[in-house]
């Protein structure tokens, strides 16, 4: 979808809901907004991977904090205007939906007035979207056939409110407040006060969506008790309705085997989202903190040797496949030149890259590992192989090769490169203080860049309060040399295996 959004003279506003905190709630068109947005003034709360959407040149601006700023809504209209007058496409990124709650008509209103064009691009509202994460259907055939959103700001219960609460009381069977964590207490007896029963059901959802999230259940009868007893802060909605005696049997998303579990991946960060992706779909939350970079090395495409001068060529990762094809092109050359070679792809993600170039591998080692490689591969006595791969590879896999009488050219295509982390001393406590449940290793490379993060500290120091997890024996070798405890080692060296053991630790640690 490609937004028409510029006139000759004049910019344009999208007021955009951005969904409750689950950053993949946003819509199709709000992704589209924000690749293609010149300024973003984004909420105060919101997950703020949304802007990774961006493109390099858009500004972003947080909007000023409601609760130190009176004068909020004036400076937010006026940055809209300025920005849009400019010329600018401008996205007015906002929490949940912008017309429930969300201050988006005043905005709109502002726009239209100065004659600024515009567009609403509705969004997930947490009155739904966190009713739904904590397993609370807010219409149901047996329990509801009526919903009301109600605020629970302070102004609704004064005097003068114009919300009649001593109809709203009883008019629904699904009421779900916003903003009323401050002022339980009063929801609560205005709603005894006028006709709903003290045994209703109740629940507060606290930063639905998320893997903080955290529900408390009680009556009308008590769950100002019970509330006041865990001390729960907002942000929270409160749903009040039978439908809360459906939550025991409908919970799905508290109920993922890594929920609330905060997890480092210390990957780089253009291989990290997959691994991010597969412990967020198990409920954990993901502290991307990369400590190195792939970086191809500057090489003459003309001086790396083509395949059709050897007998194998031995694949180890991705980024060796990547790199190396892009070389080829480079020189002009496509598929065709593996026609008289034999082709070796160590793990199952290098065998996909392969195959998605329309190669399949004539053989796969049984573990990623350069001894098993070295040893089960057959038929290569007096054979030339090429291997492209990375720079700091070990020397197993060559070695072993040569001793079985082959000739290798072992060609280095890229080399990882430490990349330093602006919230270092953000983890560094979190660490310390045992606020991070796992950290991550997916190569050697990993290890060592990240303990020369924190060079005030030994390893055993570091991660006395935090699990480990690595990908394989290699990276395992690595983290106990340097004085790492490894909890958690994956049984084959994937991603995958990696989480299904972190998942498994966690089972095993419950029995």
């Amino acid at each position: 979808m490609k937004l028409s959004m510029k006139t000759t003279h004049k910019g344009i506003v999208y007021i955009v809901g951005a969904g409750p905190g689950d950053k993949k709630l946003i819509t199709l068109k709000g992704v589209e907004c924000l690749k293609q947005a010149d300024v973003v003034i984004y909420d105060l709360l919101l997950n703020d991977a949304l802007l990774e959407h961006c493109p390099t040149h858009t500004e972003k601006i947080q909007a000023p904090d409601p609760r130190i700023r009176s004068n909020r809504q004036a400076e937010l209209n006026q940055l809209l205007i300025q920005h849009a007058k400019e010329g600018k496409m401008v996205v007015r990124l906002k929490g949940g939906d912008p017309y429930i709650f969300g201050r988006g008509g005043e905005e709109a209103m502002a726009l239209a007035e100065a004659g600024i064009p515009y567009e609403i691009v509705p969004g997930v509202t947490s009155a739904i979207a966190a009713s739904a994460y904590a397993g609370i259907p807010v219409t149901h055939r047996d329990y509801a056939s009526s919903v009301a959103f109600v605020t629970g700001h302070s102004a609704a219960l004064h005097p003068d409110s114009n919300i009649n609460w001593e109809q709203l009381a009883t008019a629904v069977d699904t009421l779900v407040v916003y903003m009323g964590v401050a002022h339980l207490q009063q929801i609560v007896e205005r709603l005894i006060l006028h006709g709903r029963t003290p045994e209703t059901p109740v629940s507060l959802v606290r930063v639905g969506t998320t893997p903080q999230q955290f529900v408390v259940q009680g009556t009308l009868a008590d769950i100002v008790e019970k509330v006041e007893a865990i001390q729960l802060k907002s942000p929270a909605i409160i749903v009040v309705g039978a439908v809360n005696r459906l939550r025991e049997q409908l919970r799905w998303f508290d109920n993922k085997p890594l929920f609330g579990k905060r997890i480092l991946v210390t990957r780089a960060r253009a291989q990290a989202s997959e691994f991010a992706d597969l412990l967020e779909a198990n409920g954990a939350e993901v502290i991307q903190f990369p400590t190195i970079e792939i970086r191809p090395l500057e090489i003459d495409s003309a001086k790396i040797p083509s395949p059709d001068q050897y007998d194998w060529v031995i694949f180890t990762s991705v980024n060796a496949v990547e790199i190396y094809f892009a070389h080829l092109r480079e020189k002009g050359k496509d598929t065709r030149v593996f026609g008289g070679c034999s082709i070796c792809a160590v793990g199952p993600k290098t065998v996909e890259a392969l195959n998605s170039i329309g190669i399949y591998p004539d053989f796969v080692p049984s573990h990623a590992s350069g001894k098993v490689v070295a040893t089960e591969i057959e038929d290569v006595q007096s054979k030339k192989i090429l291997l492209p791969r990375a720079k700091i590879a070990t020397a197993d896999l060559p070695n072993i090769l040569r001793e079985r009488g082959t000739h290798v050219d072992d060609i280095p295509l890229y080399g990882t490169v430490k990349v330093a982390s602006e919230n270092s001393d953000v983890i560094e406590k979190d660490l310390l203080e045992g606020n991070v449940d796992f950290v991550t290793f997916t190569s050697s490379s990993t290890v060592t860049n990240f303990l020369e993060m924190f060079p005030s500290h030994t390893a055993k120091v570091l991660l006395a309060k935090v699990r480990v997890a690595v990908i394989g024996p290699t990276t395992e070798a690595t983290a106990t040399k340097h004085g790492v405890r490894v909890d958690v080692v994956a049984e084959e060296a994937t991603i995958e295996s990696l989480v299904e053991a972190i998942i498994a630790e966690y089972q095993n640690l419950s029995e």
